[in-house]
C-alpha cells in the first residue's frame, strides 16, 4: 500500500472559484439534493385565512412556479409539500394528519401563519389545536397573521436550502432513506373532553422555561 497521504476535500470556496471559471465539479448527492428541492410540488389545501395569501403565492405577480412548486397537486398521494395555511381545530386535525399519513415519502410541512404554529389568536379556545408540530414534523415555520405571499416564497426557499444540505446516507440521511424511522404519524382520536393523545410525544415536548434564582 502506499504511504501517501490522502488529498483534503476541496472547499465550498475553492469550489465556487473552480466554477467562475467554468469548471463545474458535483456529487452525486448534491445532484440528487438538486433535483429534489426544485421539485417540490405543494398539496392543494387550505384551511382559513392564511389559505388566501397561500393562493395569490401562485398566481403571476409572486410566482411560485419560479421554485418548481407551481404543480399544486389534488391528492395528497401525488403531493410533496403539506402547507399547513390557518387554524387547526381539534376537530380538523386528524384528517389533517391522515392526509400527512397518505403522502408518499420525501414529504415536507410548512406550518404558515401564527395559528398553524401555535394556535394564534385563538390559541386559549377550547377547541383550537395549539401547533401542528404535536402530530406532524415541521420542516419550516412562517410567522405572521396572515404572513404575505413573500414571506411564504422565503420560507420554501428556506425549505429548499434544507434539502440540498441532506446527506443522503448515514445517520443524517432525511427518513425516506432511512430503515429506523417511521414516516406515518399517529392519528389522535377524539376522546370525552379532549384529543387522544393531546400530543405525539416522539415530536413535540414542552418547552423548558428556566427561572433565574
Amino acid at each position: 500500500m502506499s504511504d501517501a497521504p490522502a488529498p483534503s476535500p476541496i472547499s465550498d470556496a475553492e469550489r465556487d472559484e473552480l466554477r467562475r471559471h467554468g469548471i463545474l465539479l458535483t456529487s452525486v448527492q448534491e445532484i440528487y439534493n438538486w433535483g429534489r428541492s426544485h421539485s417540490v410540488w405543494p398539496l392543494q389545501f387550505g384551511l382559513a385565512c392564511c389559505a388566501i395569501e397561500m393562493i395569490a403565492a401562485s398566481m403571476a405577480r409572486f410566482d411560485l412556479a419560479r421554485f418548481g412548486s407551481e404543480v399544486f397537486r389534488p391528492s395528497p398521494r401525488q403531493a410533496d409539500l403539506l402547507i399547513v395555511s390557518g387554524t387547526v381545530t381539534k376537530k380538523m386535525a386528524p384528517q389533517v394528519v391522515r392526509l400527512w399519513n397518505q403522502m408518499p415519502e420525501p414529504k415536507y410541512c410548512i406550518a404558515m401563519g401564527a395559528c398553524a404554529i401555535s394556535g394564534g389568536p385563538f390559541k386559549q379556545g377550547y377547541n383550537v389545536l395549539k401547533g401542528i408540530d404535536r402530530f406532524i414534523p415541521v420542516d419550516v415555520y412562517i410567522p405572521g397573521c396572515p404572513p404575505r405571499p413573500e414571506a411564504l416564497l422565503h420560507g420554501l426557499m428556506q425549505l429548499q436550502e434544507k434539502i440540498r444540505g441532506q446527506a443522503i446516507a448515514g445517520p443524517d440521511a432525511p427518513p425516506h432513506l432511512r430503515d429506523d424511522v417511521r414516516g406515518d404519524c399517529t392519528v389522535p382520536a377524539f376522546g370525552p373532553h379532549d384529543l387522544i393523545p393531546p400530543k405525539d410525544p416522539s415530536l413535540w415536548h414542552p418547552p423548558v422555561i428556566v427561572r433565574p434564582d
